[in-house]
Formats: structure tokens, sequence, C-alpha cells
């Protein structure tokens, strides 16, 4: 069996360390990361300038691009054969409810789907150092479950992992996104040089965290897995939008 990793934290970061660290014992793992944080970069692709993949060690490599970017050039062309499963994380921090529009995490995942590979992206819940080794528990118990039987169709699967010992998790548990309330305001600031400059505000909490939800999943200390798509047709609205294109 054959896994590509890779994330947005960086091919550094301790995540990705970790999940190559306990995913080798069942399988080739192929790192293609990128080379500094690119956190927040959701699935943009950079098509202005040449992109450049170097080596660290192994089969570590590093990328001056995005996520995307990442997953794109390993499967498109880097890599001799194709990986039978893409996993973008451990990301340091959720990726829940309108998260998955901006993560870097989620988008090299959903990379991987768009190019026909099973793909998930795990996600550790926390602000803190983290308990990284449980999301690595988890990581492997789904691959474990992948590779005794692989699903007919290619998944996106979306991956949260409480911030709790592995014994303290409650299970796993069939999710669906939950919604943030809006992000709160830009924080304004001035340079030194008295340049007026702007960081984006932090993401709002939960306004739809009810049962069923991946907030409420993490809530109760259980791994949530959300299958994602994305056929972004909204299909309730194509005959109300025909009437009104036919109308004078």
């Amino acid at each position: 069996m054959r896994i590509l990793l890779s994330n947005d934290d960086g091919y550094f970061a301790p995540g990705i360390t970790l999940l190559a660290e306990v995913l080798s014992p069942l399988a080739e793992v192929t790192v293609v990361a990128p080379e500094r944080d690119r956190s927040g970069a959701s699935n943009s692709l950079t098509l202005d300038r040449p992109l450049t993949v170097r080596r660290s060690q192994g089969r570590v490599h590093y990328v001056n691009g995005t996520p995307t970017d990442c997953v794109h050039l390993a499967v498109t062309g880097l890599l001799k054969q194709l990986p039978d499963i893409v996993i973008s994380g451990i990301n340091h921090g959720a990726n829940m409810g309108d998260d998955t529009i901006y993560s870097g995490t989620v988008a090299a995942a959903t990379e991987g789907f768009l190019l026909g590979i099973p793909s998930m992206a795990i996600s550790l819940v926390t602000e803190s150092a983290g308990q990284f080794r449980t999301a690595g528990r988890v990581a492997v118990e789904l691959v474990t479950r992948f590779q005794r039987r692989s699903p007919g169709e290619p998944f996106l699967l979306n991956v949260n992992v409480p911030d709790v010992d592995y014994a303290a998790l409650r299970g796993f548990q069939v999710t669906r996104l939950g919604k943030r309330h809006k992000a709160e305001p830009v924080v304004k600031t001035t340079t030194p040089r008295g340049e007026k400059v702007y960081w984006i505000g932090a993401a709002g909490g939960a306004q739809d965290a009810g049962t069923g939800t991946d907030f409420h999943a993490i809530a109760n200390q259980r791994v949530s897995i959300t299958p994602l798509q994305m056929d972004l047709t909204r299909y309730s609205q194509l005959e109300a939008l025909s009437v009104w294109l036919a109308g004078e």
C-alpha cells in the first residue's frame, strides 16, 4: 500500500512527522508538503510561476507552493506510482464547520479526491501543544480499516480529533458540518513607521453545534468524521432561478 502525506503547516510540522512515523509500518509513505506554513491557503494553485520540489530526507519532499500544489504535483508527475490514499495532517487546530472552506489541510485532501484518490484530512482540535499521539492512533485505525475493506468509490473525509488522551475518546461519529458565527472584526494596529495594518480576526464561535454536527461530536469527546462533496450546486434554487430568468 502507498500513502501520500501532505499538510498546510509545513513539512517540518510535528503533526505530519508523527503521521509518517505511525503509518510507515503499514505502508510505503511519501511526504510532499509545503516548505512553510500555508494555513488558510484553501484550494489555491500556483499558476504564475514554476514550482520547486526539494528533498529533506528519505521520502520527504517540500514544495515552495500551496498544499494543493503539493498533492497535484505528486499525483500528476512527481511520484512514479499513484498513492492508494492521500492523507493531509495532522493539522494543529480544528477544521470544523466553515473552516473547511479556508483550510489548506482540507484542500490538500480535496485535491487528492478530485484526482480520483480516496483522501482524508485529519485535524487535532487544540490551541496548545496537543495530543498528537491520539490523532496518530486514529489515523492508524482509519488506514487499517481502509486496508481491510476499500470503499467502492473515492471518498473525501474530514476528520477532527478531540485533544484528549486516546483512552478518553468516546468512539467515532459520522457527522455533518456545523456552522460558526461570523468572524471577529479585523484587528487594527500601526507599524513602527506609522503604517496602518490589519490582522484578520479570529474565527467565530460555534453557531450550529447541535446533535449530529462535528462541533457536537468534539464537545462529547468523539472523533468526528464528515464525508465531504465538491458539487456546489444549490439544487433547491434551480427551478426558482429558471422561472426568474424566464419572466419579463
